[in-house]
């Protein structure tokens, strides 16, 4: 095992403010000396993500946090950033392979993008991404083989990739139930009641409860045998 003074130095952590990312921080911050974050304000309409993600980094301890302006609602093509109704009471089996609208085209390849430019200025090697292919909705960015991919073109876009070959893309939730990465953010004293997973929330920041994302949560908080602490529209708060 190793000894504290023998972790790496430094980690940056996409954090977009959910139960995933928040766990994600939590292992990087454990396995690493020193934690950057970056979040994106990309024109999604859970915007309220983005208030969780600064509570998240500022109980985290973290070095630097930085939030990305990416105008994606010009884009759009999603739910998330146009004028498009996010679903809502979807049965997951009736997914199937169909990729849901809530799809934000080409986000996480964004997403990673950038941060891979502020990683070599920073001369950060190790990124951090909360994706997961168990308990997801069906994105495509989220499969173990777009990670292999850009960790391989990180390596081969890069100067300081092609110095060194040592960018590496971690995404430690990859192969967990929505179920097991709460209790392993319970293990590393995450604060759930700071995450935002809706995609679809009040004004005053209320979960809907019935989107994809609320029940994926829901679910996994109810498997985990952990109360859920999130305040869904029109029920009273667990204890």
């Amino acid at each position: 095992m190793k000894q504290k003074g023998d972790r790496p130095k430094t980690a940056l952590v996409l954090l977009s403010g959910g139960i995933d990312s928040a766990t994600t921080l939590a292992i990087a911050c454990r396995d690493f000396r020193q934690v950057d974050a970056l979040s994106f304000r990309y024109g999604q309409r859970h915007f309220h993500e983005l208030k969780a993600a600064r509570k998240i980094a500022a109980a985290g301890k973290i070095r630097c946090h930085q939030i990305l302006d990416i105008p994606l609602e010009k884009i759009g093509g999603s739910a998330l950033t146009a004028d498009i109704p996010v679903p809502k009471d979807r049965r997951r089996e009736s997914g199937g392979s169909r990729i849901p609208v809530t799809y934000v085209p080409a986000r996480n390849l964004i997403f990673l993008s950038l941060a891979l430019a502020w990683a070599e200025t920073r001369n950060i090697f190790d990124i951090f991404i909360g994706v997961n292919h168990m308990d997801y909705s069906g994105y495509p960015d989220c499969r173990p083989a777009f990670i292999e991919t850009f960790e391989r073109t990180a390596n081969l876009a890069t100067r300081a990739g092609m110095k060194s070959g040592r960018f590496r893309v971690h995404a430690p939730l990859m192969d967990l139930s929505k179920a097991d990465i709460i209790h392993q953010g319970a293990a590393l004293g995450v604060d759930f009641r700071k995450t935002h997973s809706c995609y679809d929330p009040t004004a005053a920041g209320l979960a809907c409860g019935r989107c994809d994302s609320c029940r994926i949560r829901r679910k996994g908080f109810q498997e985990s045998g952990i109360t859920d602490p999130t305040e869904y529209a029109g029920e009273q708060p667990a204890h």
